[in-house]
């Protein structure tokens, strides 16, 4: 592990991953003017190309730091549906992580170029993943549903035709979880007579009923997830780049989308209940140290680990060529450019972690809501 964590190290797989990430935003590109011709072709490549970026995280994970990913299910045919039907995925918001481990999840079932997500506005503005969501039709929200509403209702009606499986992966407590953010919520809670959460924060109902609405028709269930980590770890991205291990857990619950209420206040309502329920699961995983339900291992698959190194074959060597070259001209014009070309390419990796962090995660969750009571 102590070699895993070097900066050199570090830098190298970053540099893979944003060299990568920019000839694959510039393929995307390429790829547009299909769009008007062959739609559904100009998805599937997408898919494939959004697949070709995303799975070097997952790879990060699942083959750099070996973390392990158990799957706890109340019936084997929860399993068996996994990555077969189009779905909606309700994932807790607690850790730097949590949305690497339902991507392994979804590379695992073969749909994590298909992915969706509700995603914030700001983030279509950062290289890699935001331009990649654009061009794979994520739908970007500014978190004001007067402004939202009419935005994500056309963008997920837009995905009814979707010719891949495709799962949105929902985060309903519109934030990372902290002290602050759970105190803010919990007065929230109070003040509509909702019931008190202790270890999440409370739903966010407009996305996940807006979602159930425009794709009731497609998407056959929910599924829901909640994560935790043994022996209390709280694991982060920067962790994971270095190469620790770690152990998730996650329970796994399958709703047909039959049996989820119509009704708008009906669903927000169901969505409460099952945050009541998550919040019970969380309680027993810290009390007994696991799940209820049979512990499943969903296998690794080798293409994520060999879409890594089909990249790094393709570009550390003309990297390596580059740096050896550069350096043995004597040219000091030449030796400053790559110094900052190097830089840029440390500032641009740290930059990706820090979306990640739940420290920078600076939402203003429940202000609004919590000025409104007051």
């Amino acid at each position: 592990m102590g070699w895993k964590g070097s900066f050199v190290v570090q830098l190298v797989l970053g540099l893979v991953f944003v060299t990568s990430g920019l000839a694959i935003n510039f393929i995307q590109l390429l790829t547009c003017p299909l769009w008007p011709i062959n739609k559904q072709l100009y998805r599937r490549i997408n898919t494939r190309l959004a697949y070709s970026l995303w799975s070097q995280l997952v790879m990060l994970l699942e083959w750099w730091s070996g973390t392990e990913c158990t799957l706890f299910v109340d019936q084997s045919s929860t399993v068996e549906k996994l990555g077969k039907e189009h779905a909606v995925i309700i994932l807790n918001h607690n850790y730097e992580i949590d949305f690497l481990c339902g991507w392994t999840m979804a590379e695992r079932c073969g749909v994590l170029g298909s992915s969706k997500v509700l995603a914030k506005h700001e983030l279509l503005k950062v290289p890699l993943i935001g331009w990649t969501w654009y061009f794979l039709e994520v739908v970007f929200c500014k978190r004001k549903w007067e402004e939202d509403r009419k935005a994500v209702t056309n963008g997920l009606t837009q995905l009814k035709d979707y010719p891949e499986n495709m799962w949105v992966l929902l985060y309903c407590e519109g934030t990372r979880f902290t002290e602050k953010k759970h105190q803010i919520s919990m007065e929230v809670a109070d003040s509509k007579g909702l019931p008190r959460l202790k270890y999440h924060l409370l739903p966010r109902t407009k996305g996940f009923t807006t979602t159930l609405h425009c794709l009731r028709d497609t998407v056959s269930a929910v599924y829901d997830v909640t994560l935790n980590f043994r022996d209390r770890q709280v694991p982060t991205l920067l962790d994971i780049v270095k190469g620790h291990k770690y152990k998730a857990d996650m329970s796994l619950r399958r709703y047909p989308v039959e049996q989820i209420p119509e009704d708008e206040k009906e669903c927000a309502l169901w969505l409460h209940r099952l945050y009541q329920e998550k919040d019970a699961l969380q309680e027993q995983y810290l009390t007994t140290g696991r799940f209820p339900g049979n512990p499943v291992v969903l296998p690794r698959r080798p293409w994520s680990l060999l879409n890594f190194l089909f990249w790094a074959g393709l570009l550390l060597s003309p990297l390596v060529r580059l740096v050896v070259g550069v350096v043995a001209s004597g040219n000091p014009l030449l030796i400053l450019g790559l110094f900052l070309l190097l830089v840029v390419a440390s500032v641009a990796m740290n930059r990706l972690i820090g979306v990640s962090e739940v420290k920078k995660t600076g939402s203003s969750y429940g202000v609004q809501e919590s000025k409104k009571h007051t």
